[in-house]
């Protein structure tokens, strides 16, 4: 019959082996993974601001395709253009094409007249 060798005698001397070959082991894959971690972070920074680019010059080109189109339309004999006038809230009655402040109202729930 073999010699019956207790179960935590064995764990008592591979632990200090399995520390020694494991540690390398798991530092080397979390610190691979944190590195994959910080280039997909660096990857989806750089495409999120080439698409923030591109929608700031297909703006860009709307405004100015309006503008083109704005300047090709309809002209008074004085100069203006009257209809980019029409277009803004506010300015139809104004000389200067300026919009009109809107009035500071009271909150709903405060009396008219008395304040604290």
């Amino acid at each position: 019959m073999p010699p019956l060798v207790p179960p935590f005698l064995i764990g008592l001397i591979v632990a200090p082996l399995a520390k020694r070959l494991l540690k390398p082991l798991v530092r080397g894959v979390v610190k691979t993974s944190v590195g994959i971690a910080m280039e997909v972070k660096k990857a989806a920074h750089e495409a999120g601001e080439s698409i923030h680019d591109l929608a700031a010059e297909v703006a860009a080109d709307v405004v100015a395709s309006q503008i083109a189109a704005g300047e090709t339309e309809d002209h008074s004999g004085d100069g203006r253009h009257t209809a980019g006038n029409a277009a803004k809230p506010g300015a139809a009655g104004h000389p200067d094409g300026d919009a009109r402040t809107p009035k500071i109202r009271a909150a709903a729930g405060a009396p008219a007249g008395k304040s604290n």
